[in-house]
């Protein structure tokens, strides 16, 4: 056969498929309709079993995980359209809607001069601010009711993910409601009079260091991590020793420091997100970011199969990562963000259909950049 008459030979097989496609997924709409009547789970994970291996029986050996692959998908897609059915009356998140300009008492990582309270003067301009030593005191803060709102750094463009942050959001039961981004601009700040090549030890938080990397071997000194850029400004004012922080040009000034050198970071265009956290899930009036957290079985093609569901509800990814969970065999919780609205059905229903079928799934809110 020419290729030109093995192309229409394609299209008339793939016309066939399609028309089969159509008359299965109106099965599973009746299918959809039984399970409805009779409160049966729509995940029915032995019927998956049975339908693969028979399908797999029929198959060449060449293309058996192919198979796999193909029936995997069409009944995820399956499943997607049952939800649709089954949940079109109970497609909603419970929210609150959020407006940043009110007064809130917001919880905030260091002291005066912290990139986290530059943070939060930007996304909570009429915010009373309290300081918290560490992360945890602020998550704990809001989680108690001490604080309305908490801000926290949660990645940096150079030297990625906080993994406190994010070990912390597993943790609590809190919501992300806005997040906003900063150039960070680090300096190295030590007592007036210290010379640059006086310095052997320089104090910072730990993303701090990272970011700046390069410049402490260039002048070999030794890094020591500290729970906030402008309590180690603090310190090394206090000390005796010629030591030096690395911190923001406004906390060496509010603790008498001198600025030895600036812009030390390793890249010149380096960023810092932060987050704002909440009891409850608040929204403001244009959140169009969801972000949630969720782990999954060690089964062939399970990362596939989730994105799957992401592509049939035509939602795109923002972000997508995995962190280790402690005290496990290398187990994992994957973060996603997303573009959506918990308003628009379609996401609503996804969130749903991910926390009825998944053995972990959380929701961490729905926000905007600010």
């Amino acid at each position: 056969m020419e290729l030109d008459e093995l192309r229409i030979r394609i299209n008339e097989i793939d016309d066939e498929i399609a028309k089969l496609f159509c008359e299965r997924m109106e099965v599973c709409s009746d299918v959809a309709k039984i399970k409805k009547a009779a409160s049966m789970p729509i995940f029915q994970q032995g019927r998956e079993k049975d339908v693969l291996k028979r399908i797999a029986d029929k198959m060449p050996e060449d293309l058996k995980s192919s198979s796999d692959v193909l029936y995997q998908t069409i009944m995820d897609i399956s499943k997607c359209l049952q939800y649709r059915r089954l949940l079109a009356q109970n497609n909603t998140i419970p929210s609150q809607a959020l407006d940043l300009n009110q007064k809130f008492t917001c919880a905030v990582p260091g002291t005066q001069g912290s990139f986290s309270q530059m943070a939060c003067n930007k996304l909570l301009p009429n915010a009373d601010i309290t300081f918290c030593d560490v992360f945890e005191g602020v998550f704990d803060a809001v989680e108690s009711g001490k604080a309305d709102l908490g801000v926290v750094p949660i990645a940096n463009s150079t030297a990625g993910s906080v993994s406190t942050t994010y070990e912390l959001l597993k943790k609590y039961d809190l919501k992300i409601c806005a997040t906003t981004k900063l150039k960070v601009e680090h300096c190295l700040c030590a007592k007036k009079g210290t010379r640059l090549e006086d310095i052997t030890i320089v104090y910072s938080h730990e993303q701090a260091l990272m970011q700046c990397s390069g410049f402490i071997k260039k002048q070999g000194c030794k890094a020591h991590k500290y729970s906030n850029t402008a309590l180690a400004a603090q310190y090394a004012a206090q000390s005796s020793e010629p030591v030096a922080a690395i911190c923001s040009a406004d906390s060496a000034q509010r603790n008498g420091l001198e600025i030895i050198a600036r812009d030390i970071a390793d890249a010149s265009e380096n960023y810092t997100r932060f987050i704002v956290i909440a009891k409850q899930t608040l929204c403001t009036k244009n959140a169009d970011i969801v972000s949630v957290s969720l782990s999954l079985a060690h089964e062939k093609n399970s990362l596939y199969r989730l994105l799957t569901k992401f592509s049939v509800a035509g939602l795109n990814l923002l972000m997508i990562e995995s962190r280790p969970i402690a005290n496990t065999d290398f187990d994992v919780v994957f973060y996603l963000d997303f573009q959506g609205s918990i308003n628009d059905e379609k996401v609503a229903m996804l969130i749903n259909e991910l926390s009825d079928e998944l053995g972990y799934f959380k929701f961490l809110g729905n926000y905007e950049e600010i």
